[in-house]
Parts: structure tokens; sequence; C-alpha cells
């Protein structure tokens, strides 16, 4: 039996990359999984592959993680599809033009309302259910950009560093209530976010799977343990 079996997690940005990494990882230790993401083709093609992996169950719900009444229905669905949420991987991450002097305003406002914003309404939406029963886990996927600002990444490190601050903050509200807070900071993953990005490097990158392994050991911990933060890094 997995290590999650019968526990139920929402993954947002579970399409490709880090997300569809982390949801496939979940499945294989037997949780039910709902994937969510804006691109519902891609959120078909995951489906199909954790369904052929026969452990647990799959839900596709369509999101924009930037818009709390889509957030709202995402939870209340997986609710009634699974009675309740234990695990909410705020995955959904946006990383554009971050130069101040580029003045490009509205990839400014984009990676705000995904990566801070969307990861506060997945936050609100789950968490009286969890306070509820006492038992929960959150946790946000930032990057160590929200440790370290280069001259290209100003607004996004920006992001990243609120997503962190939020995590601590957060972790704080909760302790003794029963609802666990993880926040993990990935170094360069080899994605499609990545590849795409202006301010990419030629390290060698880390690939989706060493993230997703780092969010199961964080949700196996006995219950009185708290991982707060990992970093994960490239050698």
């Amino acid at each position: 039996m997995g290590q999650l079996h019968g526990k139920t997690a929402i993954v947002t940005g579970a399409s490709s990359g880090i997300g569809a990494r982390i949801a496939k990882e979940l499945a294989k230790e037997e949780a039910n999984v709902v994937l969510a993401a804006r691109h519902l083709e891609k959120l078909s093609k995951i489906e199909k592959e954790i369904k052929e992996l026969g452990k647990g169950k799959v839900l596709v719900i369509q999101t924009d993680v930037t818009n709390k009444q889509q957030v709202n229905q995402l939870v209340k669905k997986a609710e009634e599809a699974f009675n309740h949420v234990d695990i909410l991987v705020n995955n959904a991450g946006q990383m554009l033009s971050s130069m101040i002097r580029s003045g490009k305003v509205e990839e400014w406002e984009e990676m705000i309302d995904v990566n801070i914003k969307g990861m506060l309404y997945g936050i609100h939406y789950v968490l009286p259910s969890m306070l509820e029963r006492s038992t929960g886990h959150i946790i946000n996927i930032a990057s160590v950009s929200g440790f370290e600002v280069t001259k290209v990444s100003t607004v996004y490190s920006a992001t990243k560093f609120a997503v962190r601050a939020i995590s601590a903050g957060l972790e704080k509200e909760l302790a003794k209530t029963g609802v666990r807070v993880t926040n993990i900071s990935p170094g360069m993953v080899d994605t499609s976010l990545t590849n795409e990005s202006s301010w990419n490097n030629e390290r060698k990158k880390l690939e989706p799977k060493d993230i997703a392994k780092a969010v199961v050991y964080a949700l196996t911990q006995p219950d009185y343990v708290n991982v707060n933060e990992i970093t994960v890094r490239p050698v």
C-alpha cells in the first residue's frame, strides 16, 4: 500500500513540468490526485498517464488560479469527488520578463497574479476544512530566486520572496492546529518554463522528478514532523 493511500491532493500547474511529475509521484503513492491547470488537452494527457499507473484516482479540473471563483470551484469539486482535500500543492507559476528597465508591466502583473495571488486563493479555500479536521498539508513551490536576486530576476524574485514569506508566516499561524506547511525552493529545473526563459544558463539542470521526490518526502513524515523548508539545487 502506498504511503499516501486514501489521501486527496490538488496539484496546480499540473499540465506539464514539475506539476505533472508531482502529480504522478503522488499517484504512485496511491493518493487521489486532482489535476488543475488552464490547458485541458495537456491535463487530459497527464490524466491518461496516471490512470495507466493503476494506483489512486485522478480528476481533471480546468482552472485558472488567477480567478478566485475558479479556484473556489476547484476545491468544491475536489471535495465533492473525494469528500475532503488533504494536500494542496501550489505549483502553478510564471517566470517572465523581470527587469524593471524592461517596462513590461503586463508580464509583472501576470507573475504577481499567478505566483502570489493564485497561491493565496488556493490556501484560502482549502484551509477552513483542514482546520476543522485538524489535519492537512499545504506545499508551496517557491524558487532559489526567492533567496537570491540577479539583475535579470528582479520581479520574479520578488514574487518568490513573497511565496517564502507567506509560507513562513502561515506555518506560524497554523502551529499546533494539525495543518502543516512546507516551502520547497527548486534551483533551475529542466522544464519548458526554464527553457523558454531569457535568463537560462548552461549549468546542468535538475529534473522535475527531483522536486517531486522532495514533495513526497515532506508529505510522508510522521504527523508530529513539519518539514518547513526544502531547497533543492543542482550540484
